[in-house]
Order: structure tokens, then C-alpha cells, then sequence
């Protein structure tokens, strides 16, 4: 079970753009992603790889905390904002909720659930 200073300093290295190293630092090396009901991506070095490309993919991101993590024994639940600044100019947000189960003080298993019409509304507007 994370305590909430382990979970704070996840949210802090997220928070503060060092996504790969978030991953790096805070997920067990068998830990899986899954976007909403997608397939999971199991394995560190995956998910880092997988934040890599993403991350590629655009000229920045924002990220913000929306609401105080709620933790309850090994689940966690955080309220996130993600601001990407596109390389074309355009920008594109994207609020989810991640679900996640941690295994001590590493991030076993996570689910991250969004309203993919939030992508398809961003880019229409741009």
C-alpha cells in the first residue's frame, strides 16, 4: 500500500513533465496501461518506450492535478489534465481519471478512462 507522500511524489514527477521517469521510477517492471477497454501494454520498459513516442509526437505537455488523489489500501485514484501542444500550433486537452493498483510503493496495474470525443472535439475546433 503507497502512502500518500510515495503518491504525492508520483503526482510531483508527472506534474513536473518527467512522464518516462515517472514510469521509470514508480511502476513495477511487470506493470501494464490500459487506455479505457484497449488492450494493456505490459512492462516497464514498454510503457516507458510507449510514453517516448508519445511524447515525440508533440512540441509539449502540460499536465495538471484536478482533484486530490484518493487512496484507498493499494488503489489510487487521480484526477488528471493533459494539455498538448501540437506541433502544428493547435493544442489539444484531454481530462481522465487513472485507475491504478500499486504493489507497495510501485504501480502494478493502471487504467485510464476518458471520453475519447474529447480528441475528436479538440481537433474539429482547431
Amino acid at each position: 500500500m503507497p502512502s500518500r507522500a510515495t503518491v504525492e511524489a508520483f503526482i510531483a514527477d508527472v506534474v513536473g513533465g518527467d512522464h518516462v521517469g515517472a514510469i521509470e521510477r514508480w511502476y513495477a517492471p511487470d506493470a501494464s496501461m490500459q487506455e479505457n477497454q484497449a488492450e494493456p501494454r505490459v512492462g516497464r520498459d514498454v510503457l516507458m518506450a510507449g510514453e517516448a513516442k508519445t511524447l515525440a509526437r508533440v512540441a509539449g505537455v502540460t499536465t495538471e492535478l484536478l482533484a486530490p488523489p484518493v487512496i484507498d489500501d493499494d488503489r489510487v485514484a487521480i484526477r488528471w489534465r493533459f494539455t498538448f501542444a501540437l506541433k502544428d500550433g493547435r493544442s489539444l486537452s484531454q481530462e481522465e481519471v487513472a485507475w491504478q493498483t500499486w504493489r507497495g510503493d510501485r504501480i502494478w496495474r493502471e487504467t485510464f478512462f476518458y471520453d475519447p470525443a474529447q480528441t475528436a472535439q479538440a481537433a474539429s475546433a482547431n
